[in-house]
């Protein structure tokens, strides 16, 4: 059955904080766009569960200092040029658009003033936060004021591939033409039918990928869908072998991983081990404080020297300060569990967080497929080397929104123009099969436990070795599950959390040189 397709000036497929922001910018000058997004409810993203804050400008702090917190970090792999925007454009940006345009409400000392905290390798007090529901109020001051324009909005709409001429023309001769990204195919995901959006520009902001690995801090849909798309249509993947594992997810069996923020130990918590003893200090001078990737090391280092499910974090017996009104989410959420973090200390392991690789863009989100931007977690411009400094991915999301935005406006002008007759209309198969939604939760299973335990915190080349041949296996079994049933979100997101798994592993195997929170043990 066909749909008819719909055309639009700028496609942006994603929700959060980078995507928004390029919608609203884009549609504030005139431009039509359409924003898809998988999710029924757009707070389920990640920038809707992030926690701990947004790096902005603090007291005593300058873009300079801020760019040397960000090269330590990222342990000699940052893209200089690209750290020099962030911190030059980001915190005025976190002033204008979001507080000063978008009324976003950051928590506030008893003076009136923004309330700065501090979180891992960062040199000074620059974090702005909502209590420990920062990304709660980002998100949803962002879809207030993508409601004030005339975006079209999809909601439950997932991604099949995108549209590129000539693979998906219908002039044989197109052959000889330039690659070029024209849209996307997209699921309805309540009809179950697939339609093109056909655009002169697309913009991916889909998040990252931390649902490939057993234990993540990601919600449902970071399942690495952009980068799967982009990596078919032929776009550069680049630094995939970094992900950043979060040293303090909650624990508890049976219960999801949610993420500990990392202004938790900024306000004074310690890393214990189950018996008591903090050990931070051996591991790194600058304690719990260290950045993620060295932190996570140790933890994992302690859990296996022990034979420990978990380590602890201690707030209660350093804090002199109301723990349930600076951190009411976490506060509340550990007491669902039976943890009172007044009054004991939270049971945390490291778990996936941050992709610091993705899709190879330039200072403006350009990838290296012509039609296409990429902006937020999914892409890569060097930013965050081998370790994202913390706080700093919400910041990233909005200033490359904001600057894939103006290039866009600015090279509007020039776009090629294509008419829906010179693309190919997706014709929905008449497969009367369905996935069976118990092999692909089995699927899941062998990946996420592929992931964690052979290229995980700690990799080796024999593990590597093995999980490049357990996903090959898999991958073949999966490509030919897509083609002989039904489309739906279930097979689509299998199809790509598998890609992006092969994308890591094959990344990691070819980089023996330990470097962040790539760390080879062999």
């Amino acid at each position: 059955m066909e749909s008819e397709p719909i055309v639009a000036d700028v496609l942006v497929v994603g929700g959060g904080v980078a995507g928004c922001t390029a919608a609203i910018q884009l549609a504030r000058a005139g431009v039509k766009v359409v924003l898809v997004t998988m999710l029924p409810d757009p707070m389920e993203s990640n920038t809707g569960w992030a926690q701990g804050g947004i790096v902005a400008r603090g007291p005593a702090d300058s873009s300079e200092l801020l760019e040397q917190d960000i090269l330590d970090a990222g342990d000699g792999l940052c893209n200089p040029d690209a750290v020099r925007v962030l911190a030059e454009e980001g915190p005025p940006l976190v002033q204008k658009f979001l507080i000063e345009e978008l009324g976003a409400e950051f928590s506030q000392t008893e003076e009136g003033e923004l309330d700065f905290t501090r979180e891992g390798a960062h040199s000074r007090r620059r974090i702005v936060h909502a209590t420990d529901a920062t990304g709660h109020e980002i998100q949803e001051k962002l879809l207030h004021g993508l409601s004030q324009t005339n975006v079209t909005v999809l909601l439950n709409h997932t991604g099949v591939d995108l549209l590129t001429l000539p693979h998906h023309a219908v002039d044989p001769l197109g052959v000889y033409r330039p690659r070029v990204c024209v849209g996307m195919y997209v699921l309805n995901n309540e009809t179950g039918l697939t339609r093109s959006i056909i655009a002169r520009t697309t913009v991916l902001a889909t998040g990252g990928l931390g649902q490939i690995f057993l234990h993540t801090t990601n919600p449902k849909g970071a399942r690495g869908d952009g980068i799967a798309m982009a990596h078919r249509a032929g776009a550069d993947i680049i630094n995939a072998e970094y992900v950043q594992f979060h040293p303090t997810a909650f624990y508890a069996r049976g219960a999801n991983r949610f993420l500990i923020s990392e202004s938790v130990r900024g306000e004074g918590a310690r890393l214990k081990t189950a018996a008591g003893r903090e050990f931070m200090q051996s591991y790194d001078s600058r304690g719990d404080l260290a950045p993620r990737d060295i932190v996570a090391r140790a933890i994992h280092e302690e859990m296996l020297r022990n034979g420990d499910q978990y380590v602890l974090l201690d707030l209660h017996s350093y804090a002199n300060f109301d723990i349930p009104a600076r951190f009411p989410t976490i506060h509340s959420t550990c007491l669902r569990f039976g943890v009172d973090m007044t009054k004991d200390p939270i049971p945390v392991v490291p778990a996936a967080h941050y992709f610091c690789g993705g899709v190879k863009v330039d200072l403006w989100g350009r990838t290296t497929l012509p039609g296409l931007y990429a902006a937020g977690e999914v892409s890569c411009t060097g930013l965050h080397g081998a370790n994202r400094l913390a706080s700093t991915s919400l910041l990233e999301g909005l200033v490359w929104g904001d600057r894939a935005a103006q290039h866009i406006i600015s090279s509007q002008s020039v776009a090629p123009e294509v008419h829906p007759s010179d693309v190919r209309t997706w014709r929905d198969a008449d497969l009367e099969r369905e996935s069976d939604p118990a092999l692909v939760a089995q699927d899941w299973v062998t990946i996420r436990s592929t992931m964690w335990n052979y290229a995980g915190i700690v990799r080796t080349r024999r593990r590597l070795d093995r999980a490049a041949a357990d996903l090959e296996y898999l991958a073949h079994r999966t490509e030919q599950f897509y083609r002989q049933t039904r489309l739906n979100d279930g097979i689509l997101g299998l199809r790509n959390g598998l890609e992006v798994s092969r994308l890591i592993v094959e990344a990691a195997r070819l980089n023996r040189v330990s470097r962040g929170c790539h760390f080879r043990k062999d």
